[in-house]
């Protein structure tokens, strides 16, 4: 029996629900099962009319944190609004509300009150940050939202559906990328001493947990910053000091650059390896060139010789057909500025949630939504290099990646695509032909 999926809400969002419920009945069906005097669910669906699907996302538009992840939605909203030219999802247009939070936990609760209780969204799609969204999550679940495709690598969207139900991660969890990363520098680099520059949540700590599982008596030194906090001088100090000749960096692209400058003016030269995250080379190289006022010269190659990850194709691959559709969409509805990788991850999730209105029919509700994530979203089409890991048991997003080198401002395999899972789930090369995947001729998924 499939378990129920929606939660006693506390007393707050009980209030709140009475007053929506005098508006449009707050989404659920009656005990009949006909979704009220509307006869059609999606009627009473906060949301969602006959032609319309409102959905949101919080995002850090403004503040430390802005520099690429404000591009993020950008790009979501070029493929959004390429469906919608073709007709939509079901006959109804996507609408695509977006809040800026600052990257700053009590905004994010701010914002994604507004988004859920004043613009009565069906969905959140997207919303970035592990520190932002986790003051967000419970809120989110106890009113019966789906929480779609989280913009952060945090176990906490998808390891435990039967606490967070709505919540879905879509990239790979921080945990599966560090056994990767710690996997692959056991068997390449068994001599380096390893040190670790973490970002202090739960960004920082499920990487080291994935790390620990392979290198842990090769880790000579683990330094954490506070996001927010940009002297991050005593952190790599701290790793010259212990001696680290390679540093596995868990970071966003801001302290990619702060910690590069850092070791530029200590003199310190260890082989960096930095997650997917903190690695898209254009971004790192103009906030170089920005937070050295020009000192440190920026460009693509500002990265030549990193070590990192990849999870989906980039802007350094032309050829690939998904690049190919991500530079039409944005050509024909993007905005101003050219394509880019934080571009592409928008478009990349975009794509994943168009798949999962699809796949919950016409007859659209917010448990519908999830159910049906549950049931087919495991073999969802996409640019993802791995397939996802949807099911009851588990919400968690992309199962695997591949280690690349960055040269030129681009990426060269280190290794195939690997996949994995939690805890001691081992390691293996992917099988399942999802890196070759390519879009349908519309750029619109098909219907199943």
């Amino acid at each position: 029996m499939r378990r129920r999926l929606r939660r006693s809400a506390p007393l707050a969002g009980v209030l709140a629900g009475a007053l929506l419920l005098s508006a449009c009945g707050a989404g659920g069906r009656d005990d009949d099962g006909d979704g009220g005097s509307g006869g059609d669910a999606a009627v009473d669906t906060p949301g969602v009319t006959e032609d319309s699907i409102k959905i949101g996302a919080h995002f850090p538009l403004t503040g430390v944190a802005a520099p690429g992840y404000n591009e993020i939605p950008t790009g979501a909203k070029a493929y959004f609004d390429y469906v919608n030219a073709q007709g939509g999802v079901n006959g109804r247009q996507i609408e695509y509300v977006v809040r800026d939070d600052g990257y700053n936990p009590t905004n994010t609760s701010s914002v994604t009150n507004e988004l859920v209780l004043e613009e009565e969204i069906f969905a959140m799609v997207g919303g970035l940050g592990t520190p932002t969204h986790s003051a967000v999550v419970d809120f989110l679940n106890d009113e019966g939202v789906p929480d779609f495709f989280v913009s952060s690598g945090s176990l906490q969207w998808g390891d435990d559906p039967e606490n967070a139900p709505y919540t879905f991660g879509w990239q790979p969890d921080y945990e599966i990328e560090g056994k990767i990363i710690g996997q692959y520098v056991a068997e390449n680099m068994p001599d380096a001493k390893v040190g670790l520059f973490l970002q202090d949540d739960d960004f920082g700590d499920d990487a080291e947990k994935g790390v620990r599982q392979f290198v842990d008596d090769q880790i000579v030194a683990a330094e954490r910053y506070t996001s927010g906090n940009t002297d991050v001088g005593p952190q790599v100090a701290g790793l010259q000091a212990a001696g680290a000749d390679l540093v596995l960096a868990f970071n966003t692209p801001s302290y990619t650059a702060l910690s590069q400058l850092v070791a530029l003016k200590l003199g310190y030269q260890p082989q960096w390896f930095y997650s997917n995250v903190g690695s898209d080379a254009d971004l790192v190289g103009s906030l170089l060139s920005r937070f050295s006022e020009g000192a440190v010269e920026g460009g693509s190659g500002s990265l030549d010789g990193v070590m990192t990850t990849e999870y989906i194709p980039g802007v350094d691959q032309p050829d690939d057909p998904w690049v190919q559709l991500w530079e039409k969409v944005w050509d024909e509805h993007g905005e101003k500025g050219e394509l880019t990788n934080y571009r592409v991850y928008g478009m990349s999730h975009a794509y994943a949630f168009v798949q999962a209105l699809m796949a919950a029919g016409e007859d659209l509700t917010r448990d519908g939504l999830v159910e049906a994530m549950e049931e087919v979203g495991a073999g969802l089409d996409g640019p993802q290099l791995a397939p996802f890991r949807y099911s009851a048991d588990s919400h968690l997003g992309i199962s695997g990646l591949r280690v690349v080198e960055i040269r030129d401002g681009a990426g060269e395999d280190l290794t195939p695509v690997l996949v994995t899972d939690i805890g001691d789930a081992e390691i293996v090369e992917d099988d399942s032909g999802q890196d070759a995947d390519a879009p349908p001729e519309s750029g619109v998924p098909e219907a199943s």
